[in-house]
């Protein structure tokens, strides 16, 4: 170390204090990173690696990235699992004396992110704090870029401990994860979270979690505020997460902290249960096949306009309310937007333009916003006068409440108006970031730069006139400034004022008092102009932060009123009508339809279907039909318009009456979990298992066709055990819709109270079936499986095949027809080819339904049948 330079000796100081983090350092107008930081990185982003002299007879390996732009860079490297050090300089390299000062002003870690353009705008960048211990664990979430801070703690113990941890955890998806020690005892959630949420995961020391020092960090938080009042007072463990984690945050962001200022507590009572399985199987936020925005919920319903209601829409569809007056209050306030098309254009427009003020607070508080993004602020800040004028129109409760929330804010607009240039440069060394006439004395710095040439001038002409000598010239060079220049011939005229500064040839060079003044003035100009306007950005940056909680309130109010516009948009759009909320434990529908697939039909119009389903008559509905025929989308899109009704949305039905539902669980299908060595049917009586202890007679239960991955008698036993107990009240009782392909399961209508046949309509024409997408009571005649294969594109010797082990299996019995079965299909194609054409006609002609053709139809197929013959 005694060999390096000074300059890489506080390269290796600062890097021994983040030895796992990549270091930018910076110089000058770059981050460099050396050694092993510069070969990674090198190599990650294919940077060209250099070397620089460091003291050593090897030069260090270097690479480095303009400071302007390493947003993009640190974006790719959190990507890819790495964590970024931010070293910049904290002093002037012109005024410093000797080596430059730096100093670590920020640690950037996936859950940390607070720059734009590094954050989808739509969805929170949520950081997570567990504590774990035999008695439970609490936990919080704070989005760091909004200020948003949840927290909340779960009784260890029950069977589903750690499923519901993991149904938390997906519920906000946070980028990173900060755990205890003992919590790597949980082996099933690390996998979890490593394989299915891929968040980083970072285990601190058991002291950082210790209950006496987090008690006093989270008072000193929120101003002083005993835990009693925060309700954390008899939550343990939740204060221990939370108060690692703002040891954390405080280490990771040094400042801004005080951008939290609230923390709202979970309560499970509040919200509808949706776990993992049910948000993935009815396609909430994005589809299962390919992970995508289109052709989820999220899709039709969000025509928000701001990136704070594209985060709420989300919150708001993750948590659907169980309160029926919080309901009401959402679709009141759907209903006026709905019912009045000018007054809902006219908030839409207001809306429109407003940039995200939670994200913007955030970086201002935390002293990193930029002169475009006050800006932006003001623009936004600018709008909301207006959208006051609009909700003042407003008769409904919500939206009148939401009016008053919202402060015009027009003194912070007025002042970052009157302050800001409307095309601020990017950084603050770029100059014109300040509006001229705000500052006096900045005026005055800019009249030197602009017009130094012109006072240089004046000078000359008024010493030409106090000195008379005519050819006296003021020059400028770079060893002495500005200097006056007299001739020989001149020399003996040259006042007492002047200071002889150098000898010549043919005259003499001198200097004034006067002239270095202003030699100051006009070099030191822009200096000091970047200098001041420096200042004065921060004292205006400042005194914005200042207004932290009128504008976060603010804010809040204005995403509310996005996701009201934007479900009365949709529900014009589509046609939605507003659902009836209540307690009754009814779920009736009148030409219900699936709201996502609707939105994909473009030629073919949606086939309503009605439901209706109590706590008495009609609790479990089991529906037989043919595959494809829509029994899936059926029973999904009763859930989902179940979901749109408790987050406040008109839904796609002609009348709606919801009785509200504590939880929707869902088993539809699975695929073999190979990685955790679980199988098909494993998955699937475990999603089961799970269903059972966890529903209420209040939850709204799919299952669709449980007891497939089994033999046909145990599929059916276990299919028909699990129908018993969510029909019996004394049980569970709650509502269900049950799809099968057990057609015996039909007979429990007959035997158990509650439970009632519905099947899918299906026409059939000789071997054509057409499905008519119609739920009508009674059970299915048929599965119409081989029509469906059929359809399928299997192909007909297949086909054939199947429907003569059918007709053996309905007249001699599955048992001796299974024993045959290798051999039948190896000997089926020498019987085919034996027949050769006049076997394929009178295939046909066996298959043929005369009295469901056309006379043309007929002659047709006679024709067809002929040329069959003559080949």
């Amino acid at each position: 170390m005694a060999d390096y330079s000074p300059m890489m000796k506080q390269y290796f100081e600062v890097k021994k204090e983040h030895p796992n983090s990549i270091l930018f350092f910076r110089l000058g107008d770059f981050y460099e990173m050396f050694f092993n930081d510069a070969k990674t990185v090198s190599q990650e982003l294919d940077l060209t690696l250099t070397g620089r002299d460091c003291g050593q007879g090897e030069r260090a390996p270097m690479c480095g990235i303009p400071f302007h732009s390493a947003e993009g860079y640190i974006t790719k490297l959190l990507a890819k699992g790495y964590r970024v050090t931010i070293c910049d300089q904290v002093e002037d390299p012109k005024s410093a004396k000797g080596l430059v000062k730096r100093e670590i002003v920020r640690v950037i870690t996936p859950g940390t992110v607070l720059e734009g353009s590094m954050l989808d705008e739509a969805r929170n960048n949520y950081i997570c704090s567990m504590y774990y211990c035999p008695a439970g664990v609490g936990l919080c979430f704070a989005d760091v870029s909004t200020g948003e801070l949840h927290a909340g703690q779960m009784e260890a113990g029950g069977h589903d401990f750690t499923r519901e941890l993991e149904n938390r955890l997906t519920r906000y998806s946070p980028r990173e994860i900060l755990i205890n020690p003992q919590f790597t005892d949980l082996t099933a959630v690390g996998n979890f979270i490593r394989e299915r949420l891929q968040s980083s995961l970072e285990c601190l020391d058991e002291e950082i979690f210790a209950l006496n020092p987090a008690k006093a960090a989270v008072e000193r938080q929120f101003n002083g505020k005993p835990l009693a009042e925060l309700g954390l007072e008899d939550k343990p463990l939740t204060i221990m997460a939370l108060g690692a984690l703002l040891d954390y945050l405080s280490r990771t962001q040094i400042t801004g902290l005080e951008r939290i200022t609230e923390v709202e507590l979970e309560t499970d009572s509040a919200y509808m249960a949706l776990d993992l399985s049910t948000m993935r199987n009815l396609e909430l936020i994005e589809t299962m096949r390919n992970k995508e925005r289109k052709g989820s919920l999220l899709w039709v319903l969000d025509r928000t306009k701001t990136a704070m209601g594209k985060r709420l829409i989300r919150a708001w569809l993750e948590r659907p309310l169980l309160s029926p007056a919080k309901i009401t209050l959402r679709l009141n306030a759907v209903e006026e937007l709905v019912g009045d098309q000018l007054l809902l254009d006219e908030l839409v427009e207001q809306l429109t333009g407003i940039h995200d003020l939670e994200r913007i607070m955030t970086r201002v508080v935390y002293g990193s916003a930029n002169g475009r993004e006050l800006r932006a602020l003001c623009a936004a800040l600018q709008k909301l006068p207006g959208l006051k004028r609009v909700l003042e129109r407003c008769q409904s409760t919500l939206l009148g409440d939401l009016n008053f929330q919202i402060d015009s804010l027009e003194d912070v607009a007025q002042r970052i108006d009157r302050a800001i240039d409307e095309n601020p440069p990017f950084t603050i060394r770029e100059g014109k970031l300040i509006k001229k006439g705000y500052s006096p004395e900045l005026d005055e710095i800019r009249s030197d730069m602009s017009g130094g040439q012109a006072l240089i001038a004046s000078v000359e002409a008024r010493e030409r006139e106090r000195t008379g000598i005519p050819k006296l010239k003021v020059g400028f060079n770079k060893v002495f400034g500005y200097y006056i220049e007299v001739t020989n011939s001149y020399k003996d005229q040259v006042p007492q004022d002047y200071i002889r500064k150098q000898t010549l040839t043919g005259g003499e060079r001198y200097i004034t008092p006067e002239l270095k003044e202003l030699e100051n003035r006009v070099l030191g100009a822009h200096d000091r102009s970047i200098e001041l306007e420096g200042k004065l950005f921060e004292e205006i940056r400042r005194s914005v932060a200042q207004e932290l909680n009128r504008i976060q309130q603010s804010a809040k109010a204005v995403a509310s009123l996005d996701v009201l516009a934007s479900f009365a948009v949709v529900s014009i759009k589509n046609d939605y009508s507003r659902p009836v909320v209540n307690v009754s434990g009814k779920l009736y529908l009148k030409d219900g339809r699936h709201p996502v697939v609707e939105a994909l039909l473009h030629e073919s119009p949606f086939v309503p279907n009605d439901v209706d389903l109590d706590m008495n008559d009609t609790r479990v509905a089991v529906i037989t039909g043919p595959n494809m025929a829509g029994k899936s989308t059926y029973m999904r899109q009763i859930a989902i318009i179940a979901i749109m009704a408790q987050i406040g949305c008109f839904v796609p039905a002609a009348v709606a009456e919801i009785g509200i539902v504590d939880g929707i669980y869902t088993r539809v299908g699975a695929s073999d979990d190979l990685s955790a060595g679980q199988s098909t049917f494993m998955i699937e009586m475990s999603e089961v298992a799970e269903i059972l202890r966890n529903a209420t007679s209040q939850s709204l239960i799919i299952f669709d066709e449980i007891g497939r991955g089994t033999s046909t008698f145990d599929g059916m036993s276990i299919a028909r055990a699990v129908l018993e107990y969510v029909q019996d009240p004394k049980l569970l009782g709650a509502k269900t819709l049950f799809a099968t392909h057990y057609h015996e399961l039909t007979e429990m209508e007959s035997l158990l109270s509650g439970v009632r046949n519905f099947n899918i309509a299906v026409k059939k024409r000789g071997d054509d079936i057409t499905f008519l997408r119609r739920i009508v009571r009674g059970g299915a005649d048929d599965s119409f499986g081989i029509e469906v294969a059929k359809l399928a594109g299997v192909p007909d010797k297949v086909i054939r095949r199947a429907k003569q082990v059918l007709a053996e299996l309905e007249s001699t019995g599955g048992e001796e027809v299974s024993r045959r079965a290798a051999f039948r299909l190896q000997e089926e194609p020498v019987q085919l080819t034996i027949e050769g054409t006049d076997g394929e006609v009178l295939q046909k002609l066996r298959t043929l339904d005369v009295n469901a053709l056309t006379p043309i139809q007929c002659m047709n197929t006679l024709f067809e049948l002929c040329n069959l013959l003559k080949d």
